[in-house]
């Protein structure tokens, strides 16, 4: 049996009392929740499309044991390391991320999924994590080293990723990667002009998604105007909070996976709601800030700028995409199709997420010199 004292040198034993134990256990409440909204809400929908009752649940179940294994063997990795590693996923990723446009099945009209083997895999799950260790890794050594072209390499970069995922097409997944793009950029210090002209391209892109995506166009009217088109989910999610209540209808009582498509990964949200209650939806969301202001709170003590802007833009990525999701369950914004972090079905997004985690958790260790400003002023590197 290893002993985890502190004096003990082993990898194992310096990793338990280097990494932030307080986001581990987070995740590990998420995953359980998870869990339990899997046997809520996936049986119904399972039985719909003529599946046995617990086919999504034993699925979610094994979904677990590699996103466990990728959290912790990621979380063992230093700062080296981690860029390393995303930038082999980034390549591989994106290959395949190319390659759905000419070999990926057709799905609601995107073609965002590969078929190998028995795997469905989405690879810009992958591609989102991997992109921003490699952003962040560039625009902190644009400021590192006079001279380096890093901001082009980080624009080209995400030029690359939003082009592929417009002609998926995948506009959730864009607008996520913009805004956390955007967020690390912001964090350079970049000046007035800078800001002034990625507002105008963003709203240039809204404005030509709207125009062009009929997919876009049907969603955004709908969300102006629900007597333009169909919007039973939405308004389902809606009787699902109302009848919920404070305390909910109880484990079991909902009526929402019963006739909700994706009542089992978009708006799983809602059947926690209305069958746990507000109480519910609050304790969920109290676990995502918990985890986004631990991380932020963090970072603000790192002196090494590349591990700050990976850190925040990790962790704005797990973030928002929980925004997201939420949001679109109480129809703050038009649909998204954007999973809920750990809790939602779905292997990609759930492997990929655990990658996010992983890559956030190495490089959020306390490292020696890490919190220390060298004698020069300088920010100092782990």
């Amino acid at each position: 049996m290893i002993r985890l004292a502190r004096t003990n040198r082993s990898h194992i034993a310096q990793w338990w009392w280097t990494v932030d134990k307080w986001v581990l256990f987070g995740l590990f409440c998420l995953m359980l929740i998870g869990g339990v909204l899997a046997l809520a809400a996936s049986p119904a929908v399972a039985m719909r499309i003529h599946l046995p009752p617990f086919h999504f649940v034993y699925r979610q179940m094994i979904f677990f044991i590699p996103a466990i294994a990728t959290i912790v063997g990621v979380s063992l990795l230093n700062v080296r390391q981690v860029r390393r590693l995303a930038a082999i996923i980034f390549l591989i990723s994106f290959t395949l991320m190319v390659m759905t446009l000419f070999f990926g099945p057709e799905v609601k009209g995107a073609h965002r999924w590969l078929q190998i083997g028995p795997l469905a895999i989405q690879p810009s799950e992958f591609v989102k994590p991997s992109f921003i260790v490699l952003v962040a890794w560039m625009f902190a050594e644009a400021q590192r080293v006079p001279g380096f072209p890093g901001t082009i390499i980080a624009l080209t970069l995400y030029a690359m990723v939003v082009g592929t995922l417009a002609a998926q097409p995948d506009f959730g997944q864009l607008m996520l990667v913009t805004m956390v793009f955007g967020a690390i950029f912001f964090m350079t210090g970049l000046s007035w002009k800078w800001i002034g002209s990625l507002a105008a391209i963003a709203v240039i892109g809204a404005i030509a998604a709207y125009t062009l995506s009929p997919h876009v166009t049907s969603r955004v009217d709908r969300f102006l105007n629900p007597d333009s088109g169909d919007t039973f989910q939405i308004d389902t999610a809606l009787d699902a909070f109302h009848t919920g209540g404070f305390f909910g209808r109880g484990p079991g009582e909902g009526e929402v996976k019963r006739i909700l498509p994706d009542a089992h990964t978009d708006f799983i949200f809602a059947v926690a709601a209305e069958e746990y209650g507000v109480i519910a939806g609050l304790t969920i969301i109290g676990m995502f800030s918990f985890i986004v202001l631990r991380v932020l709170r963090r970072a603000i003590d790192e002196t090494d700028i590349f591990v700050q802007f990976a850190s925040c833009g990790l962790v704005a990525l797990f973030g928002l995409q929980a925004l997201i999701n939420m949001a679109v369950n109480v129809n703050l914004i038009p649909a998204k199709g954007m999973t809920l972090p750990f809790i939602s079905y779905g292997g990609s997004s759930m492997v990929a997420l655990a990658l996010t985690m992983g890559m956030l958790l190495a490089l959020t260790r306390r490292r020696a010199g890490s919190h220390v400003v060298s004698s020069n002023g300088k920010r100092g590197h782990a």
